[in-house]
């Protein structure tokens, strides 16, 4: 099993809209990894992301140069200051590649 983490694109600041979807220059980032990650051959079975729109948004354009078999879906436990323990029994359990879209401080932490 592999196990891919990819930290969200920049976001708007929460001042200017409280649910934070991507900037423009966060997509760009977004779809540049994506892009590269299918360049270097990367192959994820499903992806998961946390409940946060800018997650959501990256995650879609990962899948969008990965196709993902399993697809992209909402994964609890990914939040920014969730606890990463609650991963280490499910990964346990994964037979699959997957890949993590999330955030800091909690990616660090896995």
């Amino acid at each position: 099993m592999r196990l891919y983490l990819v930290q969200h694109g920049e976001a708007v600041p929460e001042t200017q809209d409280p649910s934070r979807p991507l900037t423009e220059k966060g997509r760009r980032e977004a779809e540049s990894t994506a892009r590269r990650a299918a360049e270097l051959g990367v192959k994820a079975s499903k992806i998961l992301h946390s409940g946060k729109l800018r997650a959501k948004q990256t995650a879609e354009a990962m899948a969008e140069a990965l196709k993902p078999s399993g697809g992209v879906e909402r994964a609890d436990g990914l939040d920014p200051l969730a606890d990463p323990a609650i991963w280490a029994e499910r990964l346990k359990e994964a037979g699959e590649d997957l890949m993590l879209v999330g955030h800091l401080p909690h990616l660090s932490k896995l």
